[in-house]
């Protein structure tokens, strides 16, 4: 995974609010018990911290200037996101926003870009407060990505994904596919309550697998806004592998034989290992969204 050295970085798409303290004393998810039962339920990403039933409350992250300067000094070009890890997922969320954008326009309708946050710790969102247990998340509330960087870690060590970068742009980018449902409108149909196999949750999850396979699909054709080339120059099929062993690595049957011992398909809330693998690749190989129907 290689991004073009010269290429320009558009910084304002990420808020950088690691360090900084959450106004408030409201409910957060902490560690021990608690924090592995909310990263259980998160599965990682998808889940925002109103669906785990955590705070209410609208505390928002407060951005200051010196936590956004460290990622505009730091993230400039194409050759610091080769180099830096905070500076790839710019990139890549550059990449991603910039393919769903021109794909909307193309179908008719207009993308409304979505930041992403870096906290640490916890932060305050328009969907509760919520701690680094939870995982990456969308909140439809603010219609932001909030992740910590040190998630890559535990999707290595805790739920034994082989990494790498690409590993990486697969979770923003299905944190994306869960922006692409909100703007759609399909995006609520996983709020009914209903786990299971066959569960609207699972069916929103699988569908957001999908649509970051299909911006894999295109991220190595997609115009950078700043120079007219892509911004990912290289994309290999080794990445793709480490994309779909990361989407296998947090299906709901592995993490629960891993974590309980056993398999109940009826609590999954994401999907197997299987099919989480299946819909990437589905929309890997098609490149086309409208190939993303899981709700059929």
């Amino acid at each position: 995974m290689q991004f073009d050295d010269d290429a320009d970085l558009d910084t304002s798409e990420v808020q950088d609010v690691r360090g900084s303290r959450i106004p408030g004393g409201r409910a957060t998810v902490g560690g021990g018990l608690a924090g592995l039962i909310a990263l259980l339920l998160g599965l990682f990403f998808g889940v925002g911290p109103d669906q785990l039933g955590l705070s209410s409350g609208d505390d928002q992250p407060a951005v200051t200037s010196s936590s956004l300067a460290q990622v505009q000094q730091s993230c400039r070009t194409g050759r610091d996101a080769n180099a830096q890890e905070d500076c790839r997922v710019v990139a890549v969320v550059n990449s991603i926003q910039t393919y769903w954008t021109t794909e909307f326009a193309r179908r008719g309708g207009t993308y409304t870009r979505s930041p992403t946050v870096f906290f640490s710790g916890r932060v305050g969102t328009a969907c509760g407060t919520a701690s680094s247990a939870v995982g990456p998340f969308y909140c439809p509330g603010d219609r932001k990505v909030y992740l910590d960087l040190g998630f890559f870690d535990e999707l290595r060590t805790k739920f034994g994904s082989s990494g790498g970068p690409f590993a990486q742009a697969y979770v923003v980018a299905h944190e994306y596919g869960h922006h692409v449902q909100d703007l759609m409108g399909t995006l609520g149909k996983s709020q009914d309550g209903v786990t299971g196999a066959n569960s609207n949750s699972v069916k929103t999850e699988l569908q957001a697998d999908c649509y970051a396979g299909v911006w894999a699909r295109h991220a190595t054709t997609t115009p950078s806004t700043s120079s007219g080339k892509p911004l990912l120059t290289s994309l290999t099929d080794a990445d793709i592998r480490d994309g779909l062993d990361a989407a296998a690595a947090v299906g709901d049957d592995r993490i629960q034989q891993r974590y309980q011992g056993r398999v109940t398909p009826e609590t999954w809330t994401h999907g197997s290992a299987q099919q989480r693998q299946q819909w990437f690749y589905q929309g890997f190989s098609s490149g086309d969204m409208a190939q993303c129907n899981t709700f059929r």
